[in-house]
């Protein structure tokens, strides 16, 4: 899928889910859908797209697979140079900081990731970057 054609579906997914506290988009392959907005990293503007997330106890985990782009995604770069998001489960609202993994964390979260969704696998196999692992925890 090309850059525009993800991106144009992201801010569907993301218009319907924050239009109907996400009673549309909250789920997608078997998983859980938040919308997290992240400060851009030039712009200063909020940037938000829909992600797969998975729970740690009060923690978030999400993936910045990109779909295994050679390149991360750019709400990723937004969140490492303003880790301070705004994150919506359906319709609770909150504030939270963003934290990368550790490569140790990563590979303890990582087959738990691809379990949860196994499309992770591949897209780990497109790049050779380490496809980054990010904690959300509630501010």
């Amino acid at each position: 899928m090309h850059d525009v054609t993800a991106k144009w579906l992201s801010k569907i997914h993301a218009g319907a889910y924050r239009a109907t506290r996400g009673r549309v988009g909250r789920s997608f392959v078997n998983n859980s859908m938040l919308l997290l907005t992240t400060r851009g990293r030039r712009s200063g503007r909020p940037h938000t797209v829909p992600l797969l997330y998975l729970r740690d106890d009060s923690r978030l985990v999400i993936i910045a697979s990109w779909g295994g782009r050679d390149y991360p995604p750019h709400w990723y770069l937004n969140l490492i140079a303003h880790p301070e998001v705004l994150v919506q489960i359906e319709g609770n609202r909150f504030e939270a900081t963003a934290t990368q993994s550790t490569d140790e964390q990563r590979a303890n979260w990582w087959p738990r990731i691809v379990q949860a969704y196994e499309g992770y696998a591949e897209y780990q196999t497109r790049t050779d970057r380490q496809i980054p692992v990010i904690f959300l925890d509630q501010v």
